[in-house]
């Protein structure tokens, strides 16, 4: 396979000519600062930080590193605006601004979706048909409940929290600033955004799209930098409530950090989610599912199905099945609109991705990897799965967040329960059974906050999403996403 993606399968070659999107529609600046009060200003210690292309490990762009003080000044903006205008505000004037955002992430869709993919390396057929449409579909569906609050379940009047400090990972920028803004303001909140510091610029093209829609100054707030900025943050006296997604370890500090004060938390962490297989499901389906499942986004993703349990009677057919497929996935440039799985987001990443193989690969787990010629430049990863994996080796312990798929497998239903629960995480899983009743049966065993059926990563504005145990608490998406943005 060259740098284009082009796939030589078990089948035979399959060459696909280049399909790639310009990345000039990014139009992105060689700077940017932070966004705040409604403006872009200089941080305060005149600090940067430098944002790589992953595929190429080229240079996009430099960014305000935010200090304490930069903090300290997009929180009093946001208190003043929730005091003096967007507290004030009504739901129905409220929303015509959710609306507008929501439309104009439409128009700039294609912009949008080059700028994630050239700073995140996902395929941009991922970006373009799933994280920009579903980033406007947050905005429409918060739009929608801002001037019926009263009707969510949560009292004849409920109010806002206050000033909310959101801290969101790189593996879905924009989708997850979308999750954390529209419910927050919709509710009445002002906020203070902390991108992830490898992945900053479509949050800052987001602050472009604010100023568009003539959203109120200090209404939302956007400050770039690495972990001492969310820190900041997360200790601010004057933020009422802290949103964090991202890993398990930096969410139990924040936990701890923030546990004697009065602010309002909700953690969406980690995960190690289990794909349990019947020997009835529907194979063509279900081995789509299980590629969707762990290789979507390179397998960056909190919920992916990164365990597979199979039940024993169609373990060796669906692992060959699953072999194949992986064979034939197109791993390249993720500009190609022809690429499957893109590139690993950055070199710290990659590393941990290459330590736990190792290890899985020590333990005594059999390791097969697409055979798929990587690029020479940027930070890329095979397509993995393994085999023979043991509940207790670490490739199925802990979360990997890349494109690898640890196999084992079951007998009995009430065994692959017992399996999918040995885990200290309990974010999601999946069901793949031609019978209702027996899904709905394990379904109801599971331990884990989201459980789809015959499917696997589908996302949805009305429904609720999040874990339990040290996959965190509290729910993003649906009615249930705007209880945390409000003093109920």
């Amino acid at each position: 396979m060259t740098d284009q993606g082009l796939v030589s399968s078990q089948l035979g070659s399959l060459h696909y000519e280049p399909a790639l999107e310009s990345s000039s529609l990014a139009r992105l600046k060689p700077s940017y600062g932070l966004f705040i009060d409604g403006s872009f200003s200089d941080p305060g210690q005149h600090e940067n930080l430098v944002t790589l292309n992953p595929a190429t490990g080229e240079t996009l762009a430099t960014v305000a590193q935010g200090s304490v003080d930069d903090v300290d000044r997009a929180v009093k903006a946001a208190r003043r605006a929730y005091e003096n205008v967007w507290g004030k505000m009504s739901g129905a004037q409220r929303s015509k601004y959710l609306f507008r955002i929501a439309r104009i992430i439409q128009e700039r869709a294609r912009e949008l979706a080059v700028v994630e993919t050239l700073d995140n390396g996902k395929p941009i057929r991922e970006s373009r048909d799933i994280d920009i449409p579903l980033a406007a579909a947050y905005f429409f569906y918060y739009a929608g409940w801002a001037d019926k609050l009263e009707h969510a379940g949560f009292g004849p009047d409920p109010q806002p929290v206050g000033v909310a400090g959101q801290i969101i990972p790189w593996n879905f920028p924009l989708l997850m600033a979308a999750w954390k803004l529209a419910p927050a303001l919709a509710a009445g909140n002002t906020c203070v955004l902390k991108p992830a510091e490898t992945t900053p610029l479509s949050a800052l093209i987001l602050a472009e799209i604010l100023q568009q829609a003539g959203l109120p100054e200090g209404v939302v707030n956007i400050v770039t930098g690495d972990g001492s900025t969310g820190s900041a943050l997360v200790e601010h006296p004057g933020v009422d409530k802290i949103a964090f997604t991202g890993s398990t370890d930096v969410g139990r500090l924040i936990q701890q950090r923030v546990a004697s004060t009065p602010k309002r938390l909700t953690l969406e962490l980690g995960g190690k989610g289990a794909n349990i297989v019947f020997e009835d499901a529907p194979i063509d389906e279900m081995i789509e599912g299980i590629i969707d499942g762990i290789f979507f986004n390179q397998g960056h993703v909190c919920c992916a199905g990164s365990r597979l349990l199979v039940q024993e009677s169609v373990a060796e057919e669906v692992l060959r099945r699953l072999v194949r497929r992986v064979e034939q996935l197109r791993v390249g440039d993720p500009l190609d609109k022809n690429t499957d799985v893109g590139a690993i987001n950055s070199a710290e990443q990659l590393s941990r991705i290459e330590e736990l193989v190792a290890v899985g690969e020590g333990e005594g787990a059999t390791r097969y990897s697409s055979s798929c010629a990587l690029p020479s430049k940027g930070f890329w990863f095979a397509p993995t799965v393994f085999s023979n994996v043991a509940q207790s080796h670490r490739i199925a312990r802990d979360e990997i967040f890349g494109p690898v798929l640890s196999v084992l497998t079951f007998r009995t239903p009430e065994e692959v329960v017992a399996k999918a629960n040995n885990t200290k995480y309990g974010l999601a899983c999946g069901v793949w059974s031609e019978k209702g009743s027996r899904t709905l049966w394990v379904a109801e065993r599971l331990r884990a906050g989201v459980i789809w059926a015959n499917t696997y990563n589908r996302f949805d504005p009305t429904s609720p999403f999040g874990g339990m145990r040290e996959s965190g608490f509290g729910r993003e998406g649906g009615r249930h996403g705007l209880e945390a943005y409000l003093n109920v």
